[in-house]
């Protein structure tokens, strides 16, 4: 008797790495939505109690920008994970801006104003330090985790300082042990002895840079 064989019966098993990726397009406009999203909540946020230091803080939106960056998948090249921190950081600013308003609060919206302006650099920083990550060296990778825990230990010292009178510690003091844990994870999955120095360096220097700006601008 004979036996008809289908032609999907003689198919290899699909392999992940077969599958059809999302395309950039749809990355990218996923990420630009988030984005706004994540403005909008932030704004919404502030009048929960006890997420308002956190939806009102630097440190946390340039976490949430590279994550939007490593989300678009464009960073084979640092110029491109760059523009889009900056492109991230500031529609963030967008969704922000709409949300306070729709809340029944005036909020201003220019080109001057500070945060846009702080936006330009930190999102510059986020799109090299996702680019940093996936760029397949160690050094690199052990300099962008520093770098991300002192953006956070050096809001968070920063904070202590100059307005834990009227916001409290709490926010503030796990904010600065996140990002040394950060330093610390980077110490520790680095690759070689130079890139454990390289991790813990930056996070340190890195500290006292981001601290010093935040005390120079005010």
């Amino acid at each position: 008797m004979e036996t008809t064989v289908h032609p999907a019966q003689t198919e290899a098993p699909e392999r992940p790495s077969d599958r059809p990726t999302m395309p950039v397009a749809a990355r990218v406009g996923t990420a630009t939505g988030l984005a706004l999203l994540a403005g909008m909540l932030c704004s919404y946020g502030q009048a929960v109690p006890g997420l308002g230091e956190f939806a009102n803080s630097a440190g946390p939106w340039f976490v949430v920008a590279g994550l939007l960056v490593l989300l678009s998948g464009l960073h084979r090249r640092p110029a491109i994970p760059m523009v889009l921190g900056v492109v991230f950081l500031e529609l963030m600013h967008v969704g922000y801006w709409a949300a306070t308003n729709l809340r029944g609060y005036a909020d201003f919206l220019s080109l001057t104003n500070f945060w846009v302006l702080i936006g330009i650099p930190a999102g510059l920083l986020a799109g090299l330090v996702v680019w940093a990550l996936r760029s397949g060296s160690g050094r690199l990778a052990a300099a962008a985790i520093g770098v991300t825990g002192a953006v956070l230990v050096g809001e968070g010292v920063r904070a202590l300082l100059r307005i834990a009178d009227t916001t409290g510690t709490t926010f503030w003091t796990i904010e600065i042990l996140v990002g040394a844990a950060v330093v610390v994870v980077g110490v520790l999955t680095a690759r070689s002895p130079i890139d454990r120095v390289v991790a813990l360096g930056t996070g340190v220097v890195g500290s006292l840079g981001v601290l010093g700006a935040y005390l120079l601008l005010g």
